[in-house]
């Protein structure tokens, strides 16, 4: 994470990485990926494509990208990129 942190230069923002290897924040918001596909091809315990907005510690906001034949959202992420939540900020 310190090195993706560093590629996008967000030192200094208001932005912080965090990584889940145990898996625990993920299971806690129900974001696991229980899909057949990914187990079927190795990949187990991957989270969901999503975004949160916390105010204070609460969650305001939770966009979650994925289709019936895109568990990961990989086809149409657009709901977790940048441009929806800034939209879903401004309706907070």
């Amino acid at each position: 994470m310190n090195a993706w942190a560093k590629d996008q230069k967000i030192d200094g923002s208001l932005i912080t990485f965090m990584g889940d290897p145990a898996c625990e924040l993920t299971k806690h918001f129900n974001m696991v990926m229980d899909h057949p596909g990914p187990p079927t091809v190795g990949i187990i315990n991957r989270c969901k494509r999503f975004a949160l907005i916390l105010d204070d510690g609460l969650v305001k906001h939770v966009a979650i990208s994925e289709g019936d034949d895109d568990p990961a959202g990989d086809d149409d992420p657009e709901d977790t990129c940048a441009p929806a939540i800034l939209l879903a900020m401004g309706d907070l």
